[in-house]
């Protein structure tokens, strides 16, 4: 299993919750998408002024694995980290968790694509990204594969 060295805690609104009084499997990935950005944020990569064009990465691909129903009140994180680092893709995986007891309630994977948004087009990760993603998560910044795990 992947060490995730980011963790990014997550407010349960009451808007979140479907009727049966659980948080909707849509959320899930809502929940996944905010520990990204704030992930780029404490990376140097993206910060809170900056157009979101400008972050250059477009979702191309997701997964979420539900394990246990996820209450109003809890006191919830995501974990996450780049597990991959590929020419214009990056891989990144993620664990929605009890904060208190550990309880792992979700896992997820998504693929990002280096994307220009002004041209249209995917372009290869730029190589600021590749030092830090890699410097953070522990990856060979030229392969990107080989995470270390504990």
């Amino acid at each position: 299993m992947t060490r995730h060295r980011f963790h990014h805690p997550i407010e349960i609104r009451y808007g979140d919750l479907d009727p049966q009084g659980h948080v909707n499997n849509a959320k899930f990935l809502t929940y996944f998408e905010q520990a990204r950005v704030h992930y780029l944020i404490q990376l140097g990569l993206f910060s809170n002024d900056q157009s979101f064009l400008d972050v250059g990465i477009i979702l191309a691909e997701a997964k979420v694995t539900f394990l246990a129903p996820v209450n109003f009140g809890k006191d919830i994180r995501v974990g996450m980290a780049t597990t991959r680092l590929g020419n214009k893709s990056l891989e990144m995986e993620y664990r929605l968790e009890e904060v208190e007891t550990g309880h792992l309630l979700a896992t997820g994977t998504s693929i990002q694509v280096a994307f220009d948004y002004r041209q249209g087009q995917s372009i290869p990760i730029p190589q600021e990204w590749r030092q830090k993603i890699a410097a953070f998560d522990g990856l060979d910044p030229t392969h990107g594969d080989n995470l270390e795990t504990p």
